[in-house]
């Protein structure tokens, strides 16, 4: 009984929340830019998004191969411990989400814990396992990075509980800033490309990247999608977000250096005729690793929620002919499991 009072109260919740949900908010005003016209976000070199009529061509022409209902996880699940004095863990928890840790600093990103990558939770993509963490196993988080509004990267049920639970900082892009205040999510700073700030003794820029943004019908691209560059006196971390393959890279290593530490998207990437400006496929990857100059990259955005029309472990085949065709040792560029720490020395 109580249970099903419960499933009723979450969807009158959800219902009610829908109409803010789909707007996300009232987006960005200010000056026009290099990548703002005034009204709208755009990429430089690229399209911010398809037109509907070649999403009506996708779906009428696609050919996706089918998913598993539901894989279960590999085992490994344990909380990760405090990082040594010289350390930095990252843990791969699901999809574009990891928990990184720091000596002074745990840091997540893109934290997706809910069933359905989706505005609502009994429609839209389902994850097809489940987190490597719980909410409940994470340390206390100090920053919390959304790169953008798409709900496989903003989702707001979960951003809701860390807010109330964790005080963390919420650091994202323009004009998602009063959106996510509105649904209780605080505090929040905004940025713009290339833009910082600062928490302890790390050094945060919010990145450029390829991509676009939007919630729902008539408001796309209100809001800035990004990266973000993480640094220490001892350590440094790039996390893509979003992005197809672009110039971005080679500029990123040229403004703030080869990153110790990479996390790349490897899936979402068919039909590529659709997807290439927005998504990378795994050889993009590859060229993105070495553009940025990584010591070490690891492959996210594959094998959770099926978006596009590939099969679940086709970027997992991918990447590795694009590492032997590029001439990349496994090592250097590593697929996770959910759950998985890895850790890396001074």
């Amino acid at each position: 009984m109580a249970s099903g009072r419960t499933r009723w109260l979450g969807l009158f919740e959800e219902l009610m929340h829908l109409p803010q949900s789909l707007r996300g908010g009232p987006g960005f005003q200010g000056p026009a830019s290099d990548h703002f016209d005034g009204a709208h976000f755009f990429n430089p070199d690229a399209t911010a998004g398809r037109s509907f009529g070649d999403f009506l061509r996708w779906q009428r022409t696609r050919r996706a191969t089918p998913w598993p209902s539901w894989r279960e996880n590999r085992g490994i699940g344990a909380a990760p411990g405090v990082p040594a004095a010289d350390e930095m863990a990252v843990t791969f928890i699901n999809h574009v989400t990891f928990l990184i840790q720091l000596p002074t600093l745990n840091v997540l990103t893109d934290p997706v814990f809910s069933e359905r990558a989706s505005p609502v939770q009994w429609a839209g993509p389902r994850r097809v396992h489940a987190p490597g963490l719980r909410l409940n196993q994470l340390p206390a988080i100090d920053v919390v990075f959304v790169s953008h509004n798409h709900y496989d990267h903003m989702d707001l049920s979960t951003l809701r509980a860390l807010a109330k639970t964790h005080g963390a900082l919420f650091l994202t892009g323009l004009g998602n800033g009063v959106f996510l205040q509105q649904q209780g999510v605080t505090p929040v700073i905004e940025l713009d490309w290339w833009q910082q700030t600062a928490l302890h003794d790390a050094q945060l820029v919010f990145t450029p990247a390829q991509h676009w943004s939007s919630r729902g019908p008539g408001r796309r691209n209100h809001t800035l999608w990004g990266g973000l560059w993480l640094r220490t006196d001892q350590h440094s971390l790039y996390f893509a977000g979003d992005t197809g393959y672009s110039r971005w890279f080679a500029e990123i290593r040229r403004r703030c250096g080869a990153p110790e530490v990479a996390l790349l998207p490897i899936g979402a990437y068919e039909p590529r005729w659709f997807m290439c400006d927005q998504h990378m496929d795994p050889d993009d990857a590859v060229r993105a690793h070495i553009d940025l100059g990584a010591r070490n990259s690891i492959a996210m955005h594959f094998g959770c929620f099926r978006l596009t029309d590939e099969g679940i472990d086709e970027p997992l085949a991918a990447l590795e002919r694009a590492r032997l065709a590029h001439g990349i040792a496994p090592e250097a560029f590593r697929i996770p499991a959910p759950g998985e720490t890895l850790r890396m020395h001074e």
